[in-house]
């Protein structure tokens, strides 16, 4: 994750009516919020494991700036339409500041890990398998890539058809 992938979710959310950030185009998908509140809980979620340190979800009380239980295995993974349906995004500079929260710990992790730290094995329990900390990093990128160019589209889709509702 690098100052860049800050750039395009900043991008996406810069000037956005908070109103596009719980529209979807149809039921059943995935609002602009929800993928990238996904997207940042994902990526705090695998850092904080790989770090050895406590989300910064729960320890600096993001969850509750989102109106969400303090439920560190909560990232939106496997959630089932009607849980996307049901989340409520906050403002836009509250989604934008957890991304970048998450980001400086990214670089922080980064920044002290050990040469032979890539190549390190390491569990998830999320999905239940061990891979390399490279291999964790790759797919923690490329979902976090996949995502923003999703809200990405979402934002353009709706802001043209001047909005859409649940």
């Amino acid at each position: 994750m690098s100052a860049a992938s800050t750039g395009y979710v900043i991008a996406v959310l810069d000037g956005l009516d908070p109103a596009l950030l719980d529209a979807v185009p149809e039921p059943g998908t995935n609002s602009i919020g929800w993928l990238l509140w996904h997207l940042t809980r994902s990526h705090d979620r695998n850092v904080s494991e790989l770090h050895g340190q406590a989300q910064l979800w729960v320890a600096d009380g993001w969850h509750a700036r989102f109106g969400r239980p303090g439920d560190p295995d909560e990232t939106g993974y496997r959630h089932k339409p009607a849980q996307v349906a049901a989340f409520r995004s906050p403002e836009p500079v509250v989604v934008a500041a957890y991304h970048r929260a998450v980001v400086a710990r990214f670089h922080a992790y980064l920044d002290a890990a050990l040469a032979g730290d890539p190549a390190r094995l390491v569990f998830s329990p999320t999905l239940g398998n061990t891979v390399s900390v490279q291999e964790r990093l790759v797919g923690v990128l490329v979902e976090g890539l996949e995502h923003v160019g999703q809200a990405a589209l979402l934002r353009g889709l709706l802001q043209r058809r001047g909005g859409c509702g649940q």
